[in-house]
């Protein structure tokens, strides 16, 4: 079991679907509980996955799905990495197993190195190593069969949890062909987008977007706190596909401003919204805490009917007594209430 009887207790009080459910019944009512979901009032309320679970990009496509199960999650935009392990990537086995490694060492589970050193110089033989390794992960993601894919696909669908737009990290480094492979992997898992951060280099993202039209696929990119509706715009005018994953919390706590312009002006290039809430100095806090207008951007979304995941990501300090998994779900009900008001 994925936790103990003490932490879905919690669960349970904090009014996580299903959680009272395996209390009462034990795993093997788990199995048979109802599908989750999470769309009300017609907006898909999703999550950033597995971030938001806080044990780094390459846990299990199995567990990802579980936890999301038992938050009555029905949609979600999830990273690559985790589909690539169950592929058998042997890079995404290798960082796995180094990420388990760190976690049983009491290293956590992001995979950050460490605060205040920066990263050493490559010496030539470590240089050859790195670029040895990027052309074997090449090679496999070439040959990789899209049947894995869609057996993973399954997964989520049999159990409820809609795919709709799937993280590709670094792929700005990426060759034309792997481009090609990136596209084809998120369709299979039936995604309507891409994500990816947005590149200051506004040529990578023309590039990258000739491949979004080439496939006919949106790609939403995020950006942090500094990205504007400038170079938005600009990355917009670069390909038909080119779009927005617009960070509400992002950008009042860099903007000091408020989102709902931008996001009416341009919902028809908007993928999906990261929902946070921040202050205006950029300090993050549970929802309804902050300055961050989230029941006016979810209900702006609502009322147009516009076809955008309110994307949940997961970033304020756990408060002393709760867990990482009480706090989601008062996030989740924070949007429900928004939406269903």
């Amino acid at each position: 079991m994925l936790y103990t009887r003490r932490e879905l207790g919690r669960l349970a009080l904090a009014g996580v679907p299903s959680a009272a459910w395996l209390l009462k019944s034990g795993p093997a009512a788990g199995a048979a509980l109802a599908k989750p979901n999470s769309k009300w009032a017609g907006v898909q309320v999703g999550m950033n996955v597995p971030y938001n679970f806080g044990m780094g990009n390459y846990m299990t496509g199995d567990e990802i799905l579980s936890r999301s199960v038992q938050l009555g999650i029905s949609g979600v935009e999830l990273r690559m990495q985790p589909v690539e392990l169950f592929m058998g990537s042997p890079e995404a086995e290798t960082a796995a197993a180094a990420a388990a490694r760190g976690r049983a060492e009491g290293g956590g589970g992001r995979g950050r190195g460490r605060a205040g050193g920066g990263r050493a110089e490559l010496t030539p033989e470590q240089e050859g190593a790195q670029k040895a390794a990027a052309e074997a992960t090449r090679k496999w993601r070439l040959s990789a069969p899209m049947s894995k894919v869609k057996e993973f696909r399954k997964k989520y669908d049999d159990a409820g949890v809609a795919i709709e737009i799937v993280k590709v990290d670094g792929i700005f480094g990426f060759t034309d062909d792997v481009l090609d492979y990136a596209f084809e992997l998120a369709k299979n898992l039936g995604a309507r987008a891409i994500s990816t951060e947005i590149s200051r280099d506004l040529a990578q993202t023309g590039r990258v977007g000739q491949f979004a039209d080439k496939h006919k696929m949106m790609i939403g990119y995020p950006g942090p706190t500094e990205t504007g509706p400038a170079q938005w715009e600009d990355t917009f005018g670069r390909a038909k596909h080119n779009g927005a994953n617009l960070d509400i919390g992002h950008f009042i706590g860099g903007h000091k401003t408020s989102p709902i312009p931008f996001l009416k002006q341009h919902h028809d290039r908007i993928t999906h919204i990261h929902v946070k809430d921040k202050t205006l100095n950029d300090a993050n806090v549970p929802f309804g805490q902050g300055d961050t207008p989230i029941k006016e951007a979810l209900q702006v979304i609502r009322d147009n009917k516009w076809k955008i995941q309110a994307t949940i990501e997961f970033e304020y300090p756990v408060p002393q007594g709760s867990d990482r998994m009480t706090e989601l779900a008062k996030s989740i009900q924070y949007c429900k209430d928004a939406l269903l008001s």
